[in-house]
């Protein structure tokens, strides 16, 4: 073991012929050192080691403590020998497997993605022809007339929607819907709004539904079988005019054929006439629907010459009543 002792000057002096030291001397001439003034340096010689190769005792040496791989009297291997000393583990089945799943899911999606993009905006699937039906008061042209700004866009990027929009100024338009024909073709079905009544305007006759919007006009009201409301929505009021539009708007189209004008006295006195002559007491706008149904069975029952049938009331639908 090193020994830990350091090193050591000394200085002995002895007294000079004057009676001083010999640092006296340097003050009064130059004398030599005297013999006895020696300055020594000592240090710790590492013993031999011992006979028959045994191995030195070496010194120990500090802890490092904090520092990784350091201190317990263990050396730092170097990075090359450290990497050669870990132990690699196979990685587990269920890790592997669901990486392998994560890079078949991502590579479908960006392949569905691409296709998409594709079906979007590829000219190939361009609108070329549009083919329109249900039309009763509009005719195919005026439809396609109005969507004449879907020729060239791709199917995919058109909606009910956005053919609905094109479609508002023709206001006998209720409903729309698009279906795409690929490659290139748009089939458009039309629901038109249903004319239940004739308002006179001047010389015109005006076809309104059970809204009141109008749809066409006619100078001959016999051409069309709808009854005439009297005095129409702007004479007999809004509320009057909505309670007799909405009873034939319930009506069967054959009993809505038959019939040659409509009046309403009031919301709960809406009366019908038939074009035979015969007068349907309606009531109010209540139960229309099993009214409308009563009414279609009344006229359905053959007529007996000796007692015609005057009046239908089916205002009170479960009780109706006819003489």
């Amino acid at each position: 073991m090193a020994s830990t002792r350091r090193p050591t000057y000394t200085s002995k002096g002895r007294p000079g012929r004057s009676g001083g030291t010999a640092g006296d001397a340097g003050a009064g001439g130059s004398t030599a050192p005297a013999a006895d003034d020696v300055i020594s340096a000592s240090r710790s010689v590492p013993e031999p080691a011992p006979a028959g190769g045994a191995k030195a005792k070496e010194p120990a040496k500090p802890k490092l403590a904090g520092i990784p791989g350091l201190g317990r009297g263990r050396k730092a291997e170097p990075p090359a020998a450290a990497a050669e000393n870990v132990v690699a583990f196979p990685e587990p089945k269920g890790k592997r497997r669901k990486r392998n799943i994560l890079a078949v899911g991502a590579t479908l999606v960006a392949l569905v993605a691409g296709l998409l993009a594709a079906a979007i905006f590829s000219p190939v699937l361009a609108v070329d022809t549009i083919s329109v039906s249900g039309t009763r008061l509009l005719t195919p042209a005026q439809v396609e007339s109005a969507l004449e700004p879907l020729r060239g866009k791709p199917l995919p990027q058109i909606s009910d929607d956005e053919v609905a929009r094109l479609l508002e100024p023709l206001v006998q338009v209720k409903s729309v819907s698009a279906e795409a024909r690929p490659p290139s073709g748009l089939a458009v079905q039309v629901r038109e709004r249903v004319p239940v009544a004739l308002v006179k305007q001047g010389e015109q006759y005006q076809l309104v539904d059970v809204e009141g919007v109008q749809l066409a006009a006619t100078a001959d009201p016999a051409s069309v079988s709808l009854p005439v409301i009297d005095g129409g929505a702007g004479t007999i009021g809004q509320d009057l005019f909505r309670a007799t539009a909405a009873v034939l708007g319930a009506l069967p189209a054959d009993v809505l054929a038959r019939l040659s004008n409509a009046s309403a006295q009031s919301v709960d006195a809406v009366e019908l006439k038939l074009v035979d002559g015969q007068t349907i007491i309606w009531g109010n706008a209540g139960e229309k629907e099993l009214k409308a149904k009563v009414l279609a069975a009344l006229l359905k029952v053959p007529a007996d010459p000796k007692n015609p049938v005057k009046v239908y009331d089916v205002s009170v639908p479960r009780h109706p009543v006819t003489r």
